[in-house]
């Protein structure tokens, strides 16, 4: 895969590209990385990337000529079709653990990362463009928001991780949150392993964890449960979650 992004902060990125598995991706030549800076494709001395927006208002506004010109650049580097686009952006659709996996499948990704007040909306409909949002809070810039896609997709892309059912048991695959996990030693200043971890039964041990599974996103994310449909194991499970909570 090769993972481009358009960005007016080039120096966002190094040390972050030589971390984690995006680097192990790197390693096994699963991924390539390519920064451009937005800058280097202005036409004036200055190298001016934003300017005020019609109608007035508060803050600066990407121009899209620089953009249009960055995104050709990457379109002439792509070596596996024609790459997909996102645009960082409030306004986008909620990034997912299903939309990594789908991201996973593709050769070819450009993430142009939105800064200022925003990009002239003439960017989205000319590069059909598509707006993807990693919360809803304000960033500075698209840079981090680029940076999250980049590793959420890094290490689902094939090959990247060793074991493939580590992704697999990843909290919001199915979706629901991953059971509590614990290491050596088995007493940390009087907290305990629970004695299931300990028991050597498998089945017992998948249960439990399925059910604490179950009970973590109960409690923390029910709106996970919404619109989905149980298997009879996993609904009488959160039953017995939501009687045992009731009566606390």
């Amino acid at each position: 895969m090769r993972f481009s992004i358009l960005t007016l902060n080039p120096g966002f990125f190094p040390g972050a590209i030589e971390e984690g598995m995006i680097r192990v991706a790197r390693q096994k030549g699963l991924l390539e990385v390519s920064v451009v800076a937005i800058r280097d494709f202005t036409e004036d001395r200055y190298g001016t990337t934003d300017d005020y927006p019609y109608g007035g208002g508060a803050g600066m506004v990407m121009k899209a000529e620089p953009i249009l010109r960055a995104h050709e650049s990457a379109l002439r580097e792509a070596q596996g079709g024609t790459p997909r686009l996102l645009v960082t952006s409030p306004q986008g659709v909620p990034f997912t653990q299903a939309k990594a996996r789908a991201l996973a499948l593709e050769r070819e990704i450009v993430v142009l990362c939105g800064r200022y007040k925003g990009i002239d909306e003439r960017v989205i409909p000319l590069l059909q463009a598509e707006e993807i949002s990693i919360g809803d809070y304000v960033l500075s810039g698209g840079e981090p928001a680029a940076l999250v896609i980049l590793d959420a997709v890094a290490r689902l892309i094939p090959g990247v991780l060793g074991d493939a059912e580590s992704a697999e048991a990843d909290s919001f695959s199915e979706p629901l949150l991953d059971a509590p996990v614990y290491t050596r030693p088995e007493q940390v200043q009087g907290h305990r392993v629970p004695d299931v971890l300990l028991s050597g039964d498998h089945e017992r041990i998948r249960l439990w964890r399925r059910r604490e599974a179950i009970r973590r996103t109960w409690l923390k994310r029910p709106d996970l449960f919404l619109g989905r449909t149980l298997s009879k194991e996993d609904q009488k499970l959160l039953d017995e979650i939501k009687n045992e909570e009731e009566g606390r």
